[in-house]
């Protein structure tokens, strides 16, 4: 299974476009992604994992937290549904959703295959290495003109996570701004097909 967790302002059903390049490299996986449950002002259709009225630190900290019962509430009522268990789970972000992976996923209790982030950040950073539970596997994938999420945040989570021992891979986009391109798309295939089909 993977779950893919959309940006602010956005909603599942944009991020479910991405399933398309992916199908046929997974096709045995159920792909789903759940709006945010706020709706977002100024953005018809579209919805916010938490405010962003506030961009500061402490906000982002407790905008992830505020959020992250939800989306482990989602994890765990389709993984059962789908009788999964947890490593054969792997999450899925773009910026906000991204942000909410990466606090999510290290802190179940039972690893997840694995965490893939486009153009993001670690929300919470200060507080990891105390609360972390497992460390799955990442892939964090980050265009460097990047205007809405600053591309040195891919550097600062990548040496967070590699510091407290994470297997984690880094890529640049070059010249590519807040968005997924086809070599990200690709990289994101290759990384959860071998998440996946490593779990044992």
């Amino acid at each position: 299974m993977v779950i893919l967790l959309h940006g602010y302002g956005s909603n599942g059903d944009d991020l479910m476009s991405l399933v398309s390049y992916w199908r046929a490299a997974l096709p045995n996986t159920v792909f789903m992604a759940p709006n945010a449950p706020e709706t977002c002002p100024g953005a018809p259709d579209g919805y916010q994992w938490w405010s962003l009225a506030d961009l500061g630190r402490e906000s982002r900290a407790a905008g992830v937290r505020q959020a992250a019962p939800l989306v482990n509430a989602f994890i765990d009522t389709h993984r059962t549904a789908y009788d999964l268990p947890n490593n054969k789970v792997a999450l899925v972000g773009f910026s906000q959703g991204t942000m909410m992976a990466l606090h999510v996923g290290p802190r179940r209790a039972e690893a997840m295959a694995g965490i893939v982030g486009y153009s993001g950040m670690l929300a919470d950073a200060e507080a990891l290495p105390t609360e972390l539970k497992t460390k799955p596997p990442l892939l964090l994938v980050h265009g460097d003109a990047d205007q809405m999420v600053p591309f040195a945040a891919m550097s600062q989570a990548e040496t967070a996570f590699r510091q407290l021992g994470f297997e984690i891979s880094a890529r640049a986009s070059r010249g590519l701004g807040h968005s997924i391109d086809e070599a990200g798309l690709r990289l994101g295939a290759d990384f959860l097909v071998r998440a996946l089909n490593t779990a044992s």
